[in-house]
């Protein structure tokens, strides 16, 4: 197989060629580390490989036993934990720390028959919808490297976009599979809360905001990866019931005729949104009036701002939490000099937040899932952009010395109520790019972003669907719908494909 060949195939087609014996384990997994030798200089998405481990592990596949074995794949470096490899969450504080056990979510990639190449960029604690840590440095898009691939799961975005793997792990707590969907031209679905694994040692992430699940090229290996990772885990905060038909078996089946789909291009927080936005929205209203469904537009019913504010809280919450935690193990305080100032910021907020403010924050998001699943009694779908503007050049939202300076004297010297809006400020630049995400965490619902428009400047930028809770199928079903019709982007205008006819459905 050459390279041009392995930058056509999607995992589903690995696996079949693999199952074939028209190729091997080994020749892919080759082709990977030979194409992010090539790139990864430039995008620098992947922080460490390990070729040595996926080479022996290669030696005993039984190219049968499972369902993508031996099919290369990269895990994002936080959460998705691999027994006795680095794992640093994008943070100098773990730099040197190394998984003692598989995550949950890892096991079940294992029993899949992956090779799990190495470890993708991240910021740190996954706290920014760009990466750019200061452990690693930036991530670059490979649609343009002047640009960020988005975060926090940018690292995977990037190295899928550049063509080393087909599909990545991982993990959406406020829209970041979502984002870097939209700014890299991939498809990325953040599933049902409950619907995949966490652990082991927590029960939720982000009080169910977070999820672990991919990114990729194709709807069709998002949906066979979420028939291998649905799970009903016993020992996990939430459970949502399994999808018993399987997500690739109803894939090709039609969605119900005249579906209605409510719509909304305005910011839920107030702020702008781009021209390239609104026509992203509107071109897929086009193309779903053509289908026969009736788009409406609506008000969710919604305060986005308030959510927002208590999203906030509930952040500094959980990061004066793992703060005090790492300080108890280390045996020393954590300075400003130890972390990023997004997580000193938070980490400062939330030493002052009260257990009864942050259980009300966490009733507001009970709240919003109530209006949501009245909204969903008229719609079966909510349409808004993914994200408000094509990606930010790199930089561009990483605070400059001066600026981490200020935010340090202003959490310092305010009251509880104020540096709550201290983080508000602190956050706005960046939610003023990506305000349309963190709704479905927050209520739980299921939501995707996918890539069907490319703006003047050669950038993409997705277009995102909220379901109800338990309703991945019908959105598989949508996006597959719109990947075999002319208003799927995907690939189309990146410089790593320009060349490749994909033939992923083959």
């Amino acid at each position: 197989m050459n390279e041009n060949t392995y930058l056509s195939l999607d995992a589903t087609a690995m696996a079949q060629l693999i199952k074939q014996k028209e190729t091997t384990p080994k020749e892919l997994a080759l082709l990977a580390y030979a194409q992010l030798d090539k790139v990864n200089d430039s995008i620098h998405a992947v922080t460490h490989q390990r070729m040595e481990q996926v080479m022996k592990a290669i030696a005993n596949i039984d190219p049968t036993y499972a369902p993508f074995s031996g099919v290369p794949i990269l895990l994002k470096n936080i959460s998705q934990a691999i027994e006795g490899e680095l794992l640093t969450s994008g943070s100098k504080l773990f730099q040197h720390s190394i998984a003692e056990q598989d995550s949950h979510f890892v096991r079940k990639i294992r029993e899949a028959g992956f090779s799990m190449l190495g470890h993708t960029n991240t910021p740190e604690f996954g706290l920014k919808n760009i990466t750019e840590p200061k452990l690693y440095g930036p991530t670059r898009n490979p649609w343009n490297l002047a640009y960020s691939p988005g975060g926090s799961s940018g690292g995977a975005a990037a190295a899928i976009a550049a063509g080393v793997v087909p599909l990545a792990g991982a993990s959406d707590g406020g829209g970041s599979i979502r984002i870097p969907a939209s700014f890299s031209g991939l498809f990325g679905l953040k599933p049902t809360r409950g619907r995949t694994p966490v652990g082991p040692g927590t029960g939720r992430q982000w009080h169910g905001a977070s999820i672990d699940f991919v990114l990729s090229r194709t709807v069709r290996d998002s949906a066979a990866l979420l028939d291998v990772l649905q799970v009903i885990q016993p020992a996990a905060a939430f459970q949502t019931p399994l999808y018993r038909a399987g997500y690739k078996q109803t894939l090709e089946q039609p969605l119900p005729k005249k579906l209605r789909i409510g719509y909304t291009t305005a910011s839920p927080v107030g702020t702008p949104v781009s021209e390239d936005a609104k026509r992203a929205v509107k071109k897929v209203l086009h193309w779903l009036e053509g289908q026969g469904h009736l788009v409406e537009e609506v008000d969710n019913g919604v305060d986005g701002i308030q959510l927002m504010k208590d999203y906030y809280l509930m952040n500094s919450g959980e990061i004066a939490t793992l703060v005090e935690g790492l300080e108890r193990s280390l045996g020393r305080s954590i300075t400003a000099e130890d972390v990023e100032i997004e997580t000193w910021v938070l980490n400062e907020a939330g030493k002052s937040v009260s257990a009864a403010a942050f259980s009300a924050s966490l009733a507001s998001w009970d709240v919003a899932a109530a209006n949501m699943a009245a909204f969903h009694e008229t719609y079966d779908f909510y349409v808004t952009p993914a994200t408000a503007y094509t990606a930010p050049k790199i930089g561009e939202l990483t605070h400059s010395p001066e600026s981490e300076a200020l935010l340090q004297k202003e959490i310092a010297t305010s009251d509880t109520v104020k540096k709550q809006e201290v983080i508000w400020d602190m956050f706005l630049p960046s939610l003023t790019y990506t305000p349309y995400t963190q709704l479905a965490n927050l209520t739980g619902q299921p939501a995707m972003s996918v890539p069907v428009y490319t703006s003047e400047e050669g950038l993409p930028l997705g277009v995102q669907f909220m379901a109800p809770k338990g309703m991945e199928h019908q959105l598989l079903q949508l996006a597959y719908q719109m990947e075999q019709s002319d208003i799927w982007v995907g690939m189309k205008g990146n410089p790593y494909f320009e060349k490749q006819q994909t033939y992923h459905q083959g």
